[in-house]
């Protein structure tokens, strides 16, 4: 597996796969692409917050999630901005707890959240996520 911080190295699907080593991520990849035939672009982040490489899905021209590889598990982030934001707000009563409060938790910057949620199992966080991520492709 290269290394998910050098520059020079940009590992393939399979390698991120391998490297994740739980099946959800799979199960969440097919999920994405069934539902919004989106485009899967592996990029690297110099960011000093979450510095390596990434897989960003696309749709039109517009991010739908960031998934940022881990060790059994993966990190997706969702950014809940203006035009997102009345939506999510309508159905957050309905989410699981941990998303509840991963969005009340996440400080608001130039009016949008930047949700980051580990995902590990195919549970009620996992549904709520890929509810947050038609929204955002819907708006």
């Amino acid at each position: 597996m290269n290394d998910l911080n050098d520059r020079n190295s940009c590992p393939a699907l399979e390698d991120i796969e391998k490297y994740i080593s739980n099946p959800v991520f799979g199960q969440f990849r097919s999920a994405l692409k069934t539902a919004h035939k989106c485009t899967e672009k592996i990029e690297f982040s110099s960011c000093s917050w979450e510095k390596g490489w990434n897989i960003k899905y696309k749709k039109a021209g517009k991010t739908l999630c960031t998934v940022y590889p881990r060790k059994n598990y993966f990190t997706v982030l969702v950014v809940v901005g203006k035009k997102e934001k009345e939506s999510v707000e309508k159905i957050l009563s309905e989410c699981s707890p941990p998303l509840q409060d991963i969005y009340r938790q996440t400080a608001k910057g130039n009016g949008q959240k930047w949700l980051m949620v580990d995902v590990e199992d195919q549970d009620a966080l996992y549904e709520d996520l890929l509810r947050l991520i038609q929204i955002r492709r819907n708006c």
